[in-house]
């Protein structure tokens, strides 16, 4: 593939892919009348979670398996059930084509959904547009970083010497920004794939097993502050559009891209952080029974015990509605097709 020649017509589609993703979660969204005798009455729900514990996938979604119940109609009982695998891609495939889909089955699968959809990933059997999204808890901000004793100080170290990095899958971004960076900013970071979560990628870090890990901006300073204050670990690149106010000294994502078609890969890519940890039905639900879902999951955003929990743990809350959702993930499914084919092309390459 020729880039040099795509520069122009990439810049003017991150552009407008930018635009998009910032319209998409800004528009108000209608409520929704519930009906006099509910489905849900007497039900069980069950909450998929494609990751396993320790990591803001499991928190989120067994937080929402405690909370959002009593906000549907007829108060359905709602149980957590990991469901690990290929980076959350085993759990979204089966909700996708096997869960029943009466809204019965829900689930929490990687930010990542609608990249590996639009990239056709041979692991991805589900079109991201077509699952009901119920809606948001958060968004996020990612950060890469080594312990101490690496080589890899500095993403300029990176792309001197070979630094081995914890990833929990194929579809996760631990193993997707890795991939682009090596391609598209001269860093030879490799994957050390096979670990569950972000939460034992930081612990095999810790051991020695690989020289570094992904974790949200957030989980690292509520969880390991003392690794910040002791300058435990270097922060090596933050994936945002621009530097947090937290961390004017780590480059963001686009700014470590070589060309600007890079920056637009890497852009379509950070998309994924808008996504962040949300919840997900499987197609085909009535339309009633979603909006049902919608208007109990915006309900449980404004619950006191619930909103209290969230304060109490120190987790991000950046939330959007399922509508909001929808078309966030219709916008990145839709990106510009030479982008999507660049981002393709660099996943084929061993």
């Amino acid at each position: 593939m020729r880039i040099g020649t795509m520069s122009r017509f990439i810049q003017k589609g991150f552009s407008i892919l930018v635009a998009a993703l910032a319209a998409a979660v800004l528009l108000p969204q209608p409520g929704v009348t519930q009906p006099a005798d509910p489905f849900f009455k007497g039900k069980t729900i069950r909450l998929y979670i494609g990751f396993d514990g320790g990591g803001t996938y499991d928190y989120y979604g067994r937080l929402v398996a405690r909370f959002l119940g009593r906000h549907v109609p007829g108060e359905p009982t709602i149980v957590a059930q990991s469901m690990p695998g290929s980076g959350s891609l085993r759990a979204a495939n089966f909700l996708f084509s096997a869960a029943p889909k009466d809204g019965t089955a829900l689930g929490v699968i990687t930010q990542t959904a609608a990249i590996e959809d639009a990239l056709r990933s041979p692991g991805a059997q589900f079109k991201a547009a077509e699952f009901n999204w119920i809606g948001r808890m958060t968004a996020i901000l990612e950060v890469h970083f080594t312990w101490k004793t690496s080589r890899g100080k500095s993403i300029e170290d990176a792309r001197a010497h070979e630094i081995p990095l914890a990833g929990t899958g194929a579809g996760s971004p631990s193993e997707g920004y890795p991939k682009l960076l090596n391609a598209l900013a001269d860093t030879k970071f490799k994957i050390i794939s096979g670990y569950p979560s972000s939460t034992a990628g930081m612990l095999a870090m810790e051991r020695g097993e690989v020289d570094g890990a992904l974790t949200s901006w957030n989980t690292l300073k509520r969880t390991r502050q003392h690794w910040l204050q002791n300058r435990d670990i270097n922060l090596l690149v933050q994936y945002g559009a621009e530097r947090h106010a937290e961390m004017r000294d780590v480059p963001s994502v686009l700014e470590v891209a070589k060309t600007p078609e890079g920056r637009a890969v890497l852009a379509f890519y950070i998309g994924g952080a808008q996504l962040g940890r949300a919840l997900v039905a499987p197609p085909g639900l009535p339309a009633d029974r979603v909006a049902q879902l919608r208007e109990a999951f915006d309900a449980m955003l404004k619950d006191r015990e619930f909103l209290a929990e969230i304060e109490k743990s120190g987790q991000e809350f950046y939330p959007a509605s399922g509508a909001q959702v929808q078309r966030l993930i219709a916008t990145t499914a839709n990106a510009p097709r030479k982008v999507v084919e660049l981002t393709e092309s660099i996943f084929r390459t061993k």
